[in-house]
């Protein structure tokens, strides 16, 4: 296997990357509370801390060099979280915050409400269809293996998208082709749009699930930096034979206490009075988890 290197920035400590987050998730806010339609705000707030940890610590990658072959690549399956993933990368250098709340969802701008590669150079994949991202990365993955390259290609995904037997079509192809290099994480607020996930789909036992396929199956609180940054650190070489999925415990609307587990925030805007409320309990709730 090809060992290729690139310069991947400053290795961010646990307590860093708790910062970086809590300034996403307040971005985020904002976003919300100046853009005229609906943001997906409740699973954007679910998944700032895997995406934190993951283009702050977890992935190679370097923005001045989008293009290099030695690069990991981000699948983001739940495409709904997109502006999540946009100020993930405008936080790690790839563009401008300001860029993105100066044009999101706007007609022509390559800041949608899902992320399109064609529009955003950077981004890997366009995606939205839910089912689709697992699939994607496990052909990308497969061809990095064929051409002998030794990057990792990583996945996330809403627990919901995984009732799509797409995903388990993929799963199965993953473990079938030895697929060390591909790595899922999943975002298990176990909410759906409309509902309760376990109301509409009888996911439990999810774990075991993945196991029965022969993935490497970890399960960590996707909001404890410190478990992520463990779990990333810990996943297995790209030349082993078993891919790996980090089941990540989260919460919808994840420091906001009246968004948290509601189903009224899969999505929403932020009037100014709203928007004072939402950035006061993130607030509150950073100085808990810090006391």
């Amino acid at each position: 296997m090809t060992q290729t290197t690139l310069d991947t920035g400053p290795r961010h400590s646990v307590a860093e990357l708790e910062d970086l987050a809590y300034e996403l998730r307040r971005k985020l806010l904002e976003l919300c509370g100046t853009y005229e339609g609906a943001v997906h705000i409740g699973g954007d707030m679910s998944v700032a801390d895997i995406l934190t940890a993951l283009f702050h610590r977890g992935l190679r990658i370097d923005p001045s060099d989008i293009q290099s072959p030695a690069r990991d690549r981000f699948v983001l399956s739940k495409g709904h979280a997109a502006v999540c993933m946009y100020i993930a990368m405008a936080m790690r250098g790839f563009f401008s915050y300001d860029e993105i709340v100066a044009t999101y969802g706007q007609l022509d701008s390559a800041y949608g409400m899902h992320p399109c590669k064609v529009q955003l150079p950077g981004v890997e994949a366009s995606t939205g269809s839910l089912g689709h991202g697992l699939p994607l990365a496990v052909g990308m993955a497969l061809g990095a293996r064929h051409r002998g390259e030794d990057h990792r290609v990583v996945t996330l995904l809403g627990d919901g998208e995984t009732g799509e037997g797409s995903v388990w079509e993929a799963v199965m192809a993953g473990r079938s082709s030895g697929l060390g290099n591909l790595v899922a994480f999943v975002d298990r607020n176990r909410q759906l749009m409309t509902s309760f996930a376990e109301e509409r789909v009888a996911f439990e036992p999810y774990p075991d699930k993945w196991r029965a396929f022969g993935w490497n199956v970890v399960e960590i609180d996707g909001h404890d930096m410190s478990q992520l940054v463990g779990a990333i650190d810990a996943l297995p070489a790209p030349d082993s034979d078993t891919p790996t999925v980090v089941i990540c415990e989260t919460v919808k609307g994840k420091g906001v206490d009246f968004m948290e587990r509601n189903l009224a925030w899969h999505a929403g805007s932020l009037g100014k009075e709203d928007l004072e409320r939402a950035l006061a309990s993130l607030e509150s709730s950073r100085e808990k988890e810090t006391a």
